[in-house]
């Protein structure tokens, strides 16, 4: 039996038992590692990882854009965010909910947080919402589909983690990430439309406000605006790197923050503690991963996949359906993070095997992994968006995103049936 397939049983197992993904990965493959290599090479390879990966330079990057989105949000920057969309959207019938799905691009922007912005807009945009009798499933339904963007739109940290497991170049999954993404604010604007114009009582128009306010709610955008034209518009430009952008980004952050007064001592410190522990949460499970990765690797996964793939009968894109039904099974039980640290070692080498590109491949798994995190019975985001409005039943959320799941499957369909709306950016790249 080769070894790869009872390590991969006992994961699941151990996961399924409570075990930490991160104890659980590094844990197996350590175990799978000392059965081939022997106890004393397998704990080097063991210590070198978790040297290597603390040490990289590449993943610096995550640290200082989770502190940029913290700084942003402490900033109160997504507040006029959302007034200036609700400034422009909220007269139309179902324009506050429209809105909502704007604001939540904006604030991923800056973010690269998929929990974090549906929280944050959950804050903002959901007593709005009510305060105009909009249906709660609807309001609950934009807010959980709309924090997804999170981690599409760039500054992505699950694109960075793709990135450094998948050997890409994380500037040009950041620049990929750009259509999809708005792509995605679309899809959802058009659920909201399609809902109202089905049922009108879920979103009921707000007043009509004069141009000179609205222009003047878009005075509040300028700060968000100009950190992302300077962080991706210099990686795009070749200006800087990623992580240059990223220790721009987080001083820029925090300038915004210092000049709108929001920061104390006691408020920054909290704020870089909040980064410490996201950033080691994120780490932890990034170097199990890689020692897992490892494990199959040496065993012989990859090899063994991509033989069965050139034994069957499929087209390679009947290949490429079929793995994104394993990503779909798995959201169902995963949280993204670890989905992603997860597969991306076993399929990325099967993909590039069959000619497709991994910027690419990095993008559609995003997209895949966005669905999971608002699709029963593990859906991140509406977990977060039920701490929000403990009043509203699970399946009434639940029932409240199935359009806008919709529009995430049709955004899959149309970036899997044309490469080219995910790689015109980055193949124009300096």
């Amino acid at each position: 039996m080769e070894t790869w397939l009872p390590g991969l049983v006992i994961l699941v197992v151990v996961m399924f038992a409570g075990v930490p993904i991160a104890v659980a990965m590094a844990a197996v493959g350590g175990l799978g590692l000392t059965m081939i290599l022997g106890f004393a090479p397998a704990m080097a390879m063991v210590g070198q990882t978790t040297f290597d990966t603390g040490l990289s330079y590449p993943l610096s990057v995550v640290p200082l854009f989770v502190l940029m989105g913290n700084l942003v949000t402490r900033a109160g920057l997504s507040d006029e965010l959302y007034a200036a969309c609700h400034a422009w959207l909220g007269h139309r019938r179902g324009g506050l909910a429209m809105a909502t799905a704007v604001a939540c691009g904006g604030f991923s922007a800056v973010c690269g947080s998929s929990l974090a912005t549906a929280a944050t807009m959950g804050k903002v945009a959901l007593p709005q919402m009510r305060r105009y009798k909009y249906d709660d499933g609807l309001a609950s339904g934009v807010i959980a589909a709309g924090g997804t963007l999170g981690i599409l739109i760039p500054p992505s940290v699950i694109l960075v983690l793709y990135g450094v497991t998948a050997q890409q170049d994380i500037a040009k999954l950041f620049i990929a990430g750009i259509i999809p993404g708005i792509l995605g604010i679309i899809g959802y604007m058009a659920a909201v439309w399609l809902v109202c114009w089905r049922r009108p009582e879920a979103g009921p128009p707000a007043e009509r406000l004069p141009y000179r306010e609205r222009f003047r709610a878009l005075a509040g955008v300028a700060g968000i605006t100009a950190l992302f034209v300077l962080v991706i518009g210099g990686i795009y430009a070749g200006v800087f790197t990623a992580t240059e952008a990223a220790g721009i980004g987080a001083s820029g952050a925090f300038l915004i923050a210092l000049a709108r007064r929001r920061l104390t001592l006691a408020t920054l410190l909290e704020t870089l503690s909040d980064t410490a522990a996201t950033t080691t949460m994120m780490f932890m499970v990034l170097i199990g991963a890689l020692i897992f990765s490892n494990f199959v690797n040496i065993a012989g996964l990859p090899a063994a996949l991509s033989g069965m793939a050139a034994a069957s009968d499929l087209p390679p894109w009947g290949i490429l359906l079929a793995v994104l039904g394993v990503y779909l099974c798995l959201g169902m039980v995963l949280e993204s993070l670890s989905m992603v640290l997860l597969t991306v070692p076993i399929f990325a080498p099967m993909m590039a095997a069959l000619g497709y590109d991994l910027v690419w491949f990095g993008i559609v798994v995003v997209v895949v992994t966005e669905i999971s995190l608002i699709t029963p019975p593990v859906g991140l985001n509406v977990f977060v968006l039920k701490t929000v409005m403990p009043d509203v039943p699970l399946g009434r959320i639940f029932r409240g995103i199935v359009p806008f799941i919709l529009a995430d499957i049709v955004r899959l369909a149309l970036i899997v049936a044309v490469p080219s709306l995910v790689l015109l950016l980055p193949n124009l790249m300096r």
